[in-house]
């Protein structure tokens, strides 16, 4: 190995560690104090009755750790979004398993949590994949109440959902295993099948404080709401259970009953590890997100045998495609091509050259035609993002670059098959869309810690805005020395470089978590067999396109 590939990988296992540690912190949810006092009423965590819940010994991956990291400080924060969401198997189902983290701010709804349910809930409907919820809930968090709570991506959003789920036969089940106040009490109702533990379950429109200033009644909240009432008056709930352990087990209970499930028919055959080293891909990768690297060395370390079977291998080599198979499961790979490529020509002067991870009109007409393909025979597609955009300037416009963009962009929108996004590296303007970023759908989107998401680079963003800012200051007459501009360019560039960080992006959602490079077979193929439980309901239509 080469010294440059040293440096690669120990900056790619510091960003590999990193992550590990910022993982076991945002673990702690509303931190010890909190899990102390929680365990002292007899209670699990949310991530403690995940894990009693999820059959031991298989893979699960979780869905928006970081959620909510960074933000609501003047709050106390909400890490995690306060609710913890995993995909995984309960008495051998695949399922996805939605609990509230009842120790920050005691599982109130942030407007970061609406959106995580939310994300939870559409991962459930696309892939009809049954939905387990363990309520503990204090409701909508009151302060931020204007951003949580009236619009149509709102809390109320959720409810409608469960309405949805049930109409179209995917299996719900709640279990109340804390506070399940005001309209988040509609959520267990809803659902097929209701659980309550006695003594700390409470299912009620509105507390007993609340109660007594209405209308003048006094009543304690167990005989208001709590598990003997709705088991044996109310009849809301279903099951009365006599701890968390007793409940998770019920629900174990009733997922392995479930019926087996119509499948969509993606190809599978027995797994095998990649041939190549997967571990060499932190050396790989290279630590600046402008030097240049071959993807086909990626690719060879993700996917089955390290086979992979290109198509138009000569044409368009600023994209990747091709055929693999990733734990057994036929895919399509679209991948970013890294390395400056020779052009149609195969001379060697920098005009005919083609830089890598820029997509140019050639690329674009083969990534088109490739998923097209990959609908046609229904093989779900794989995104591997390292872009920068489409290509600029007189001879790409001439040529129709934004008419072969948009063929791109519209295979992409239109595709039927499962579409999984892997953000490498850059992840920057129309590229982050024709590579199926967050807007196009992908079932899951996920980032290595070496990503950037953004318009444009933090130097090139800089650059420009810089260029504004000193219009602006020298039309109002005041003189830019040059280490008034260096500061200046620091100072925006260190702005731009916090928003481009792949927990940036986290935070918001605008990708479903950020992974080691190594957990990414693992991500794609739960992924795809959450997608096998969900058939192809419509052809694959292009739409009109400028031919």
């Amino acid at each position: 190995m080469d010294l440059n590939f040293n440096k690669n990988e120990d900056h790619n296992k510091l960003l590999a560690s990193e992550l590990r540690q910022r993982l076991v912190k945002v673990k702690l949810g509303g931190g010890q104090k909190r899990i102390d006092k929680h365990h002292a009423k007899g209670k699990l965590t949310a991530r403690e009755r995940i894990e009693y819940l999820l059959d031991k010994d298989t893979k699960s991956i979780e869905i928006g750790a970081f959620a909510g990291e960074g933000m609501y400080k003047e709050h106390g924060g909400c890490p995690s979004g306060g609710v913890v969401v995993k995909i995984g198997y309960v008495s051998g189902k695949q399922c996805i398993v939605v609990a509230n983290d009842a120790t920050v701010k005691a599982g109130a709804w942030f407007p970061i949590t609406g959106k995580k349910n939310l994300r939870a809930q559409e991962i459930a409907i696309e892939n009809k994949l049954p939905i387990i919820y363990l309520v503990d809930s204090a409701g909508v968090y009151l302060p931020m109440q204007d951003e949580i709570f009236p619009d149509k991506e709102h809390f109320g959003r959720i409810f409608r959902n469960n309405a949805v789920m049930s109409s179209m036969g995917i299996t719900q089940i709640s279990a109340v295993m804390g506070s399940c106040v005001a309209g988040g009490a509609y959520l267990p109702i809803m659902s097929d099948e209701a659980l309550i533990v006695d003594k700390t379950g409470s299912i009620f429109l509105a507390g007993s404080y609340l109660v007594k200033a209405a209308i003048g009644e006094s009543i304690d909240n167990e005989t208001l709401g709590g598990a003997t009432t709705h088991c044996e008056v109310s009849g809301v709930t279903d099951y009365k259970a006599k701890d968390d352990k007793d409940a998770l087990d019920t629900i174990k209970k009733l997922m392995d009953k479930i019926g087996d499930y119509d499948k969509a028919g993606y190809n599978r055959k027995e797994a095998f590890p990649p041939k190549e080293d997967e571990q060499e891909i932190f050396g790989i990768l290279p630590k600046a997100r402008n030097e240049q690297y071959d993807m086909m060395d990626i690719i060879h370390r993700l996917v089955d045998n390290s086979e992979f079977d290109e198509y138009k291998a000569g044409y368009g080599q600023t994209i990747i495609t091709g055929y693999a198979r990733i734990d057994g499961w036929a895919v399509g790979i679209v991948a970013n091509q890294r390395k400056i490529v020779k052009s149609k020509g195969a001379k060697t002067k920098p005009s005919e050259m083609q830089f890598g991870g820029v997509i140019y009109n050639d690329s674009a007409d083969k990534a088109t035609r490739f998923i097209a393909n990959c609908n046609q025979k229904k093989i779900p597609l794989v995104f591997l993002q390292d872009v920068t955009g489409f290509m600029v300037g007189s001879k790409s416009e001439h040529s129709g670059i934004i008419k072969d963009g948009a063929k791109m962009v519209n295979a992409v929108s239109n595709s039927v098959v499962p579409k999984f996004t892997i953000v490498i590296g850059n992840s920057y303007g129309a590229g982050n869309y024709a590579m199926c970023g967050k807007a196009y759908d992908p079932r899951l989107i996920a980032a290595w810690p070496s990503a950037e998401l953004a318009v444009m680079s933090g130097a090139s963003a800089a650059k420009v805005l810089l260029q504004i800012e000193m219009a602006s200051l020298k039309a109002r007459g005041e003189e830019i020395t040059k280490e008034k501009e260096t500061e200046m360019f620091n100072k925006i560039k260190s702005r731009y470089d916090e928003q481009i960080s792949p927990y940036y992006a986290a935070a918001r959602l605008w990708t479903d978590g950020i992974i080691n490079p190594l957990d990414t077979r693992t991500w794609i193929s739960l992924g795809i067999e959450a997608a096998n439980h969900a058939p192809i309901e419509k052809p694959f239509n292009l739409g009109v396109l400028q031919v």
